[in-house]
C-alpha cells in the first residue's frame, strides 16, 4: 500500500490548499446516537439525574453512586432504517435492516459500613455510541450547471497548468510530484476539464444551451464503540459522584458516487492528427469515491447527582473531548464517454476510466478532537411510583480540532468556525410503575442542527477533502420513544421502541461565491429509523 505524502483538496475562491481531512470528517466522528439499555432508550436517555442504569456510565457517571448492589446486563436491538430523497431530486427510497449487539455492562458494589460513604462502586460497560449506516441515492433533473465547471473554475483560480496536472504515464505522477489538487488532476486526466486556447485556462463540459441530469449515491457504514471504566460512590446518601474513563474505537466507511449525462455540451474528441479538440455533443461521466477513517480515542467524564429530598434529584456532568488518533484511506476513479454531434467525428469518440494515484490507496495519519459537552439534569419522583426526568445537553462543535504531528490545522479550524455552531439536546422521560413488577415508559428527545445559517443558506464556499466534493448538512433530530419493563426478584427484562427522524440536505459540490451561475445540484434527504431494543439483566 502506497502512502500519499502530498494530498491537496479542491480550492476555495482564494485558491488556497487545505489539508487531507475536512471539517466534515471532524463532525462525523463527533456524532452520538441514542444508544444504551432498553430502559435508558425508552425514556429517550433522560437519565442524567436518575442513575442506577448501566448506560449512565457513558452519560452522567455520578449515576453509578446510586447502586446498592451489583448488576450485569446485556442489550440487543433490531434496526430498520428508511431513507427518502426528494425535493430537488426524483424521489427514491432505500431500506436497510440489521441486528446489533448494543450494550453490555457490569457494576460491582462494595458496602463500607460507613455513614459518610456507605458504598464504593465500580463498573465496566461496552456501548455502541454511534452507528453510521445510511444509504441514499437520487436523480436530479435539469441541473443548471456541472461539477466539471466548478472544478475548472477552481483549477483556474489556482493557476494550475497542464504541466501540473499531466497524465500519469509512468514518468511523471502529478499526485505525488505536484501540489495540484487531486480533483483537478483526476478531472484533467478524465477529460472532464479541458484546456482552452493557451492551455493555461480550463473549461468544464457545461455551456449555454447545455441540459441534462445528475445522479448520486451515498452509502455510509461503520460504528463507534466505547469501552468505559467507572468509579463512584455516595456521601451521606445525598451526594452521588462518579468518574469514567472512555476508550473508543471507530471504523467509518463511505462510498459516494456522482455522475452527469449532458446534451449539447462541450465534449473533447481526437482529430486526425491525434490532437484533442472540443466540439458540441453528448457527455456521460461518473466518479466513485471510497473513503475510510479508523482509529482509537480516549475521553474522560465527571458527574454528580444531588438528592436534597427523596422526591428531587439534580444532576450535572462534564465530558472532555474524545482525543482520537486516526488513519484515513481514500481512492477515487472516473468513467467517461464523450460523443461529438458532428457525425464526421463519430470514430473519434473518447471514453475510458481513470484512477487517483495510479490506483494506489492513499493514506493520511492525523489526530482529531471532538466537542466538549455539558449535561444538566433534574428529575422528580412522584408518590414512589412515577418518575419525570429532564436533561439538557450542550455540545460545543466549534471546539472540534484536526491536527498533524501535534500541530493544529488552522485552516480546518477556521472552516469549523464558519460551518458549525453549538448544538443543544433536550430529553424528557417518564416512568410509571403499574405494579411492583411492571413499568411503562416514554420519552422524547430534540437535537438542534449544529450548522450555521451561512452554510445552510449557501453563503459560503465549502471546502471538502480530496476528490469527495459532496457533503450533507443535517437538520434537527427527533426521537420518540416508549417501552416497558419487568422485574422479578434479581431478574429484569426491558423492552423499548425508538423512532428517529432526521432531515438533511445533500450537496453535489460547493456553491461558488465567485460565480452566481454555479450553484450546486442538491436534494432533501429524510431518515426514518425504527429500533426495537431488548435488555436482560440481573442484580445481585
Amino acid at each position: 500500500m502506497k502512502k500519499s505524502y502530498i494530498i491537496a483538496v479542491l480550492l476555495i475562491a482564494a485558491a488556497q490548499q487545505v489539508s487531507a481531512q475536512s471539517a466534515f470528517d471532524a463532525y462525523t466522528l463527533s456524532q452520538t446516537d441514542l444508544k444504551g439499555t432498553a430502559r435508558f432508550m425508552s425514556m429517550a436517555g433522560a437519565f442524567g439525574a436518575l442513575g442506577g442504569d448501566l448506560s449512565v456510565l457513558n452519560q452522567n457517571p455520578g449515576g453509578i453512586g446510586i447502586y446498592r448492589s451489583s448488576e450485569i446486563g446485556l442489550t440487543f436491538d433490531w434496526n430498520i432504517k428508511n431513507v427518502t430523497t426528494g425535493e430537488g431530486a426524483d424521489q427514491l427510497k432505500t431500506r436497510d435492516r440489521n441486528f446489533n449487539f448494543n450494550n453490555i455492562g457490569y457494576i460491582g458494589s462494595l458496602r463500607t459500613n460507613s455513614d459518610v460513604m456507605p458504598n464504593i462502586n465500580w463498573g465496566f460497560t461496552y456501548n455502541k455510541s454511534a452507528a453510521f449506516n445510511r444509504h441514499y441515492s437520487g436523480y436530479i433533473s435539469n441541473i443548471g450547471t456541472s461539477m466539471t465547471n466548478f472544478v475548472a473554475g477552481q483549477t483556474n483560480s489556482g493557476a494550475w497548468t497542464e504541466s501540473d496536472l499531466g497524465a500519469v504515464d509512468g514518468g511523471y505522477n502529478p499526485y505525488q510530484e505536484s501540489y495540484a489538487p487531486w480533483m483537478s488532476i483526476l478531472a484533467y486526466n478524465s477529460y472532464l476539464i479541458n484546456p482552452m486556447g493557451d492551455g493555461n485556462n480550463f473549461a468544464g463540459l457545461y455551456k449555454n444551451g447545455t441540459n441534462g441530469y445528475g445522479e448520486f449515491e451515498i452509502q455510509e457504514s461503520g460504528q463507534i464503540n466505547e469501552y468505559t471504566i467507572s468509579l463512584g460512590g455516595n456521601v451521606y446518601n445525598t451526594v452521588y459522584w462518579g468518574a469514567s474513563l472512555g476508550i473508543t474505537d471507530v471504523d467509518y466507511n463511505m462510498y459516494s458516487y456522482y455522475g452527469e449525462s449532458l446534451n449539447n455540451a462541450y465534449v473533447p474528441y481526437i482529430d486526425k492528427n491525434g490532437n484533442v479538440n472540443i466540439s458540441d455533443g453528448k457527455a456521460s461521466w461518473g466518479m466513485e469515491n471510497q473513503f475510510r477513517m479508523s482509529g482509537t480515542g480516549v475521553n474522560f467524564k465527571l458527574g454528580v447527582i444531588l438528592k436534597p429530598i427523596n422526591e428531587l434529584r439534580i444532576g450535572a456532568a462534564f465530558h472532555t473531548p474524545t482525543f482520537y488518533s486516526l488513519k484515513s484511506e481514500y481512492i477515487a476513479n472516473t468513467s467517461f464517454g464523450f460523443y461529438p454531434g458532428n457525425q464526421n467525428l463519430v470514430n473519434q469518440n473518447i471514453d475510458g476510466t481513470a484512477w487517483t494515484d495510479e490506483g494506489y490507496i492513499g493514506e493520511t495519519y492525523f489526530d482529531m478532537q471532538t466537542p466538549w459537552k455539558f449535561i444538566g439534569s433534574i428529575a422528580g419522583v412522584i408518590g414512589g411510583r412515577g418518575i419525570i426526568s429532564l436533561d439538557y445537553e450542550h455540545n460545543m462543535y466549534p471546539k472540534m480540532r484536526v491536527s498533524y504531528d501535534g500541530s493544529e490545522d488552522m485552516q480546518v479550524s477556521n472552516y469549523i468556525q464558519q460551518y458549525y455552531k453549538s448544538s443543544d439536546i433536550i430529553r424528557i422521560g417518564a416512568e410509571f410503575k403499574v405494579t411492583p413488577s411492571w413499568s411503562l415508559r416514554a420519552g422524547y428527545s430534540y437535537q438542534t442542527s449544529p450548522f450555521t445559517e451561512d452554510i445552510k443558506n449557501d453563503r459560503l464556499n465549502v471546502a471538502t477533502a480530496g476528490t469527495t466534493l459532496s457533503y450533507t448538512l443535517d437538520d434537527n433530530i427527533q426521537y420518540i420513544t416508549a417501552g416497558t419493563g419487568y422485574r422479578y426478584k434479581a431478574f429484569y427484562a426491558d423492552f423499548a421502541f425508538v423512532h428517529k427522524n432526521r432531515s438533511s440536505e445533500y450537496y453535489a459540490f460547493s456553491p461558488d461565491m465567485g460565480s452566481s451561475s454555479i450553484m450546486p445540484p442538491k436534494s432533501k434527504i429524510k431518515d426514518s429509523n425504527n429500533e426495537i431494543v431488548f435488555t436482560l439483566g440481573f442484580k445481585f
